[in-house]
């Protein structure tokens, strides 16, 4: 057997062979999926072909080979909790993969399979063992008959294990494996016999020929092109060439095991929590590389249940501080020469690594000392679903991380008891619908309209179809609203964050007024209400864009890629495109950034857009292919789904992109950028809202009149404004200053005369007192005098404040904290007044809602005092 050393020379080694076999070699997509809500993350190498397999897509070529990053780590496929404990299980790993889109089948993908394996790699024969579909003759034929695998070494299995589909319906068909023998040292017997789940015989690629398509009601067709998808885990493949049973035992894991052990000064190499940090820093950096920052949502909350895992397990280890974003350099040592965005985002990558580990060891202890806590009084072994949910809810502790505490221990949690918690707390956010109550969800369409507008604002065209209260209708009346549909237009439908355009349809005998334009799939819809006349199915009208509105529009849009550079510039090649809108009035640009921008930023951020307009450069734009387009720098967004031929536009030296949407043709015609606000959206990421042209005129208006305002104001001038703020600024503190010390004062007063007239109950001094106007820090300095001058009593003070709020407050001299609780007593006085409060045993503060109730409140104290003193 061949042996090679290292697993990037695998990796190429896979692609150089197919690429010879006449395949194209395909980038692996990023792990955000490309518009397909159906996956969290790509978890297998045929995601980003998906629709080539569907027939929806076309691409040049129809053989392709690819090493797809993928992540397994949440939703249907979730391998977390195992990854650490057995030798093949990863958050994150690589599927080798070579793809057939209608051209070769079975035979071809068997032959190219057994010739990698056997003849590239040199793998014996007689260690591969193979498995195929028992309803799958002809694979079965090919293997015994023609490849000359012998009969013994082949099994036959049901299509729990061999029979691959997309989904309920659509594309399936039989798949064959390949399985590779560790040897009879290690227990286990081959697919489809009762040792079947040993360690000896370990799955390494699997062949899927996609043959049939399956209908709604069970029946399968042969599809007209069958195709082949087939994986191979690099890991895996890996450790067979490198002579380890264990995919933790490659090289590219013992290099970051080392580190992780380096790192936490762990000295035991064997210890399984190092496998689990070595897995995660790949995941986690990978997922972040690729647009995913930590959330309490979605594929935020995957990354930071693996982020925390992650720390908890090195805690374990012995790590002191902060350790986890330590192990990325050697992460980028290991991929990056394969991955180099590894590299480019190292600051931003170890930041948030860092910032999401200190987050979270501000709890870990206690959420640790919570979890004993509950174990020291279990009975059984099934740590209780309230308990799982007050460490996530209070803690941070997601219900797999105690889940695998809980494994440590030889205990279960009560997971069907967390989710119930979970669902109750949990608000489900309501589904938008794009098409109002005016669209049938049910219609489809496979009219796919051209689109002219990149060229033409009016434009003739043909009625295809017509739309009205979500059904399909021969003609629209006039008033009648609804959806038109054209073989060609000049309108913009709704995409990329740049908003549908509006203008109007010109009839024989009316006009067909469009409000908006959005998508169905290829499909524009143009929807609006007919002002006049009527309009009807295969009518020829002339399409007339509202120019003015589009110009403002794409002059929008045009600014948002000089920002989106501006940006990148400014605080680094991490900033990626989070969700924009560009409308006629502004843009609103959503970021990754883990921190807000400071004025400096901002303005430096500002020059740079501006002086892009002032330089009056041509929008350049042109169809290029998308590989070329990346190898000449154009960016391209995470998430985003782009056809093999993509429309590049530049301008000038700052910004280059993929992008659809319509753009201006110099940027001097933004004439002026203005950004009116930068704030926080979500965890990681940002907000900039701007405009550009006449809206950015007007907004700078609207701040210069505040701006002379301001000054009118405090008597300045533009030269002294500053100078005159502060100078307010510090006599109003100096003033604050001097009405506290008068308050404390008052306050000092009026406790003397309290204690003074103190009521006695059951032989304690005890002072009730209503003193409006106190606040609540003067409160506090009154109970303490108070109590000081006492040496034995209890004070109850309370006060009505600003929009009808109450203050309470208790206090308890410690001889007394045995009779009388602080936080007992506060909470009777609050219940009345519409609040509730805590402290110590000797202060205890409160606040209600209620200041007609403060009179009412204050007269239990006396009677309660009575029944415990």
């Amino acid at each position: 057997m061949t042996t090679i050393k290292s697993t990037s020379e695998i990796r190429q080694g896979f692609l150089d062979f197919f690429a010879n076999k006449g395949h194209q070699v395909v980038s692996s997509s990023s792990l955000v999926p490309a518009n397909d809500p159906t996956l969290l993350f790509t978890n297998a190498g045929m995601n980003q072909f998906k629709d080539t397999f569907l027939g929806s897509e076309q691409r040049s070529y129809v053989r392709a080979t690819s090493s797809q990053r993928c992540v397994r780590a949440g939703g249907k496929h979730n391998d977390l909790e195992n990854v650490g404990y057995t030798a093949r299980h990863h958050t994150f790993f690589e599927m080798l993969g070579n793809f057939s889109f209608g051209d070769y089948f079975k035979r071809d993908a068997i032959s190219f399979a057994w010739e990698y394996l056997t003849v590239e790699l040199g793998l014996p024969k007689e260690k591969l063992w193979i498995t195929v579909y028992d309803k799958d003759p002809e694979a079965e034929k090919i293997w015994i008959e023609e490849i000359g695998v012998d009969p013994a070494c082949l099994s036959r299995i049901g299509a729990k294990d061999n029979f691959w589909s997309m989904g309920d319906t659509g594309p399936c068909g039989p798949c064959t494996e390949i399985f590779y023998d560790h040897g009879e040292h290690i227990w286990g017997g081959p697919p489809g016999t009762p040792e079947e789940d040993g360690d000896r015989y370990i799955e390494i690629w699997n062949l899927v020929f996609m043959q049939y398509n399956r209908h709604a009601d069970g029946t399968m067709v042969d599809l007209p092109k069958p195709s082949v998808d087939t994986g191979m885990g690099l890991e895996r493949i890996s450790a067979i060439l490198q002579n380890c049973h264990s995919n933790y035992e490659i090289d590219l894991f013992q290099a970051l095991i080392k580190k992780v052990a380096e790192v936490t000064g762990a000295t035991d190499l064997e210890d399984k929590s190092l496998r689990v940090v070595a897995d995660h820093i790949r995941s986690c950096g990978f997922l972040i590389c690729d647009g995913v920052m930590p959330s309490n949502e979605g594929r935020g909350y995957v990354l930071r249940r693996i982020i925390r895992r992650a720390v908890r397990h090195g805690n374990k280890l012995g790590a002191q501080g902060v350790f986890f974003f330590k192990i990325y350099g050697e992460l980028i040592l290991q991929m990056g020469d394969t991955y180099p965005e590894l590299g480019k985002q190292r600051d931003f990558v170890e930041k948030i690594l860092r910032l999401e580990e200190e987050q979270f060891a501000k709890t870990l202890v206690r959420g640790l000392q919570i979890l004993d806590n509950a174990l020291e009084s279990l009975e059984g072994n099934v740590i209780s679903g309230e308990t799982v949910f007050k460490l996530y809810d209070t803690y941070g502790f997601p219900a797999d991380l105690t889940a695998d505490i809980a494994r440590e221990r030889d205990l279960i949690i009560d997971i069907d008891g967390f989710n119930t918690l979970m669902d109750e707390q949990r608000t489900r956010a309501k589904k938008v619908d794009h098409f109002g109550t005016d669209y049938n969800d049910g219609l489809k369409f496979d009219e796919k309209t051209q689109f002219l507008g990149y060229e033409h604002l009016q434009h003739s065209a043909t009625v295809s179809i017509l739309v009205k209260e979500g059904e399909l209708v021969p003609a629209l009346n006039q008033g009648e609203h609804g959806h038109v549909i054209l073989k060609q237009t000049p309108f913009y439908a709704e995409s990329g964050g740049q908003v549908g355009d509006s203008g109007r349809l010109v009839l024989k005998d009316g006009i067909f007024n469009v409000t908006d334009t959005k998508k169905s799939g290829d499909t524009f819809l143009h929807i609006g209400y007919v002002e006049s006349g009527n309009i009807s199915v295969h009518d020829e009208i002339i399409a007339e864009v509202d120019s003015e509105r589009r110009k403002a529009i794409a002059l929008h849009h045009s600014a948002t890629h000089l920002l989106h550079a501006a940006l990148r510039q400014t605080l680094g090649e991490h900033v990626t495109q989070k969700g924009s809108l560009c409308d006629a009035d502004k843009l609103r640009f959503d970021f990754s950034h883990f921190e807000g921008l400071s004025s400096q930023v901002l303005e430096q951020v500002n020059y740079l857009v501006n002086s892009a307009i002032r330089d009056n450069v041509s929008v350049l734009t042109k169809l290029s292919d998308i590989e070329e387009a990346k190898t000449a720098g154009a960016m391209a967004l995470f998430g985003e789904k782009y056809d093999e031929m993509v429309r590049v536009v530049s301008m000038g030296a700052l910004s280059t992109e993929l992008c659809g949407g319509t753009h201006t043709s110099r940027t001097g015609n933004m004439g002026l950028f203005f950004i009116r606000s930068e704030s926080g959206i979500a965890a990681g990421v940002r907000r900039i809202e701007a405009c550009v042209g006449k809206a950015a005129e007007l907004a700078l208006h609207d701040v210069m009149s505040q701006f002379t305002k301001s000054c009118e104001l405090v008597k300045g001038d533009a030269s002294s404004l500053s100078d005159k703020i502060l100078q307010t600024l510090e006599r109003n503190r100096a003033l604050e200053k001097e009405l506290h010390t008068l308050k404390i004062k008052m306050a000092a007063s009026a406790g003397s005369d309290l204690v003074a007239n103190a009521i006695i109950i059951n032989g304690v001094k005890v002072v009730i007192a209503d003193l409006p106007g106190i606040d609540p820090k003067s409160l506090r300095d009154s109970v303490d005098a108070m109590k000081n001058k006492m040496q034995s009593g209890i004070v109850v003070l309370g006060t009505a404040v600003a929009d009808d709020k109450v203050s309470l407050i208790v206090g308890v001299t410690k001889d007394l904290t045995k009779k009388v609780k602080a936080g007992e007593l506060v909470n009777v006085v609050a219940a009345p007044v519409g609040g509730k409060g805590g402290g110590r045993p000797d202060m205890a503060m409160a606040g209600g809602n209620d200041a007609s109730a403060l009179k009412a409140a204050l007269a239990l104290v006396e009677p309660w005092l009575a029944a415990r003193l």
